[in-house]
């Protein structure tokens, strides 16, 4: 691991690197295997449409799910009441002034997406997108339609 003595009375330096590479190749696989694990979303139906871009990939953006059994979530975190909707999304969105899209499951009454949409405009944001799915997406590409 250090120096050894070779003959003669001279040093021989010589870094012994395995320890290093195996440290590296463990730590390799473990992102490798934890990553997929953090970049997956929350399970939802997306409606369908015909007109729509592509989710933003900056991070200056968040993502307010209403699932069909009426969980919010505000990116992965849960969201129990409206009163707490308004306070998160006034801490996280609108004073870091970031972009907010809504992504509701198709199955969700139309009258709680408009009372989403009233607390949202009651915080004041301005930057709001709604995400849905083009007809043809088989894979669940996430897309937007504007403000």
């Amino acid at each position: 691991m250090g120096a050894s003595l070779g003959g003669g009375n001279k040093f021989v330096s010589e870094i012994n690197v395995t320890p290093f590479v195996d440290v590296m190749l463990v730590l390799l696989i473990i992102f490798m295997v934890a990553t997929p694990m953090m970049s997956q979303g929350l399970d939802v139906d997306l409606p369908q449409t015909k007109q729509v871009e592509v989710l933003p990939t900056e991070a200056d953006h968040m993502v307010l799910t209403v699932r069909n059994d009426g969980k919010m979530y505000l990116d992965e975190y849960g969201v129990d009441t409206m009163e707490d909707l308004e306070g998160y999304l006034q801490r996280l969105v609108k004073e870091k002034n970031k972009t907010l899209f809504l992504q509701a499951d198709k199955a969700v009454p139309y009258g709680i997406v408009v009372e989403v949409m009233g607390h949202i405009k009651a915080v004041g944001i301005e930057k709001l997108g709604v995400i849905a799915e083009q007809p043809d997406a088989a894979a669940g590409t996430p897309m937007t339609s504007g403000k």
